[in-house]
């Protein structure tokens, strides 16, 4: 049986970290969880995980340089990135906008309140 693939979930929101691990773990996969995004990247590049659900919206650093840190390093850019967001709902109160997520060098994007199926799929899709 071949080893199962590490999924490594970001956001500053332990409960939302919680919810998603429960559901990553539950669908067969290994977790690691991380709270920022200087934690995370302390994780991508120690554990190399398969897929990375990674939160826009975080101290220290935000999911755009996460994901803009990964893809421009070519030992780490074939990790899938998912980023997280609940822009959507407060374009007009943040310096996020849907365009930066649609020109980010993300390989998904899934909004919040997230849909715990969809996000699921999307990893699916990621490790296959």
């Amino acid at each position: 049986m071949s080893e199962k693939k590490l999924i490594l979930v970001v956001d500053d929101d332990p409960d939302l970290v919680e919810a998603v691990s429960m559901k990553v773990e539950a669908k067969g996969y290994r977790v690691a969880k991380a709270y920022d995004g200087v934690e995370a990247m302390d994780k991508i590049k120690e554990e190399k995980p398969a897929v990375v659900i990674l939160d826009v919206m975080m101290p220290r650093k935000n999911g755009w340089e996460v994901c803009e840190e990964i893809k421009n390093n070519n030992e780490l850019k074939s990790i899938a990135v998912v980023l997280l967001t609940a822009v959507a709902d407060s374009v007009k109160t943040t310096s996020y906008t849907h365009h930066d997520g649609k020109t980010t060098l993300a390989d998904d994007y899934v909004p919040k309140p997230i849909d715990l199926d969809e996000l699921m799929e999307i990893v699916g899709d990621h490790c296959s």
